[in-house]
């Protein structure tokens, strides 16, 4: 995650909780006046769109006081689905076992996209087996990462 998202993750985290909900992370994709803040956001019971607007407005209300995005954008507030992005160590210390996809800012042996099963969270290091070969990729390296629904 990069260095703004997280300082939008922390400015927008307390009043997240404060509503019963978990801030698992942020995306900011900037695109002109098309740009997206997407919010993901748990509960242990589940997200519905009535949550969803309630964390929007709440929200919304910060974004307009604190203004940290110069730029025009569009704000979603969204469970993090089936395919879960994962963002803190901590959440990929929860699937481990689980196939994840890795994608690095920078190469790592020549590659960016790791796809596999993840092994094993090591310190500040993910151990990724693709094709029957362990990567062990640093977190601090992770550009995005989802889990890979498996049915």
């Amino acid at each position: 995650m990069a260095k703004f998202e997280h300082k939008l993750t922390d400015m927008l985290r307390p009043a997240v909780e404060q509503l019963g909900k978990e801030l698992l992370g942020v995306e900011f994709i900037s695109a002109g006046k098309h740009s997206i803040l997407r919010l993901f956001i748990d509960h242990e019971n589940g997200i519905n769109v009535d949550d969803c607007a309630e964390v929007s407005r709440q929200v919304s209300a910060i974004l307009d006081v604190e203004d940290p995005i110069s730029t025009e954008y569009n704000l979603e507030v969204s469970s993090p689905g089936l395919d879960r992005p994962l963002f803190d160590l901590a959440h990929f210390e929860a699937v481990v076992g689980e196939t994840v996809d890795v994608k690095l800012g920078l190469p790592l042996n020549g590659r960016r996209k790791f796809k596999g099963v993840l092994e094993a969270v090591e310190a500040e290091t993910l151990v990724v087996v693709v094709d029957g070969e362990a990567f062990e990729l640093p977190f601090s390296s992770v550009d995005k990462a989802n889990l890979v629904p498996q049915f």
